[in-house]
């Protein structure tokens, strides 16, 4: 799947699919998948994008404000992100990051997250 959706991103960030088409795909559930229960060795390459069918909640682990360390929950840090609400679903973007030099926590959408120092693997999420 990460290969797939390795393809769908190259091809979105060139303007050579569709907003349409992609929504499509990502809706017959052609390219997205659930969240993984880690992101580890997915976060390793900043400006990778993958999508995922994600549903909002308003518990789990999450560290940071819009961008997110990658061990933080998709479904929490979506709702914090004004993204979903709790138990609703949609296909998300995940970029992955740059590493920052910290992780500022705040309280939004019902969802509070935690400070976190310097951290190397990081993702922010988006609107299809």
């Amino acid at each position: 799947m990460k290969v797939v959706q390795e393809l769908v991103a190259h091809f979105d960030k060139r303007g050579k699919l569709g907003r349409r088409r992609l929504r499509n795909l990502l809706d017959q559930a052609m390219i997205a998948t659930d969240p993984p229960a880690s992101m580890m060795g997915l976060c390793d390459t900043a400006g990778a994008v993958f999508y995922f069918r994600v549903t909002g909640a308003t518990e789990g682990q999450v560290w940071g404000t819009d961008t997110y360390t990658r061990d933080s929950s998709m479904g929490a840090a979506a709702v914090h992100a004004g993204l979903l609400k709790p138990g609703q679903t949609d296909v998300l973007r995940l970029t992955v990051m740059p590493a920052q030099d910290a992780y500022p926590g705040a309280t939004r959408n019902g969802v509070t997250t935690s400070d976190y120092g310097a951290f190397p693997h990081a993702w922010r999420l988006s609107a299809i």
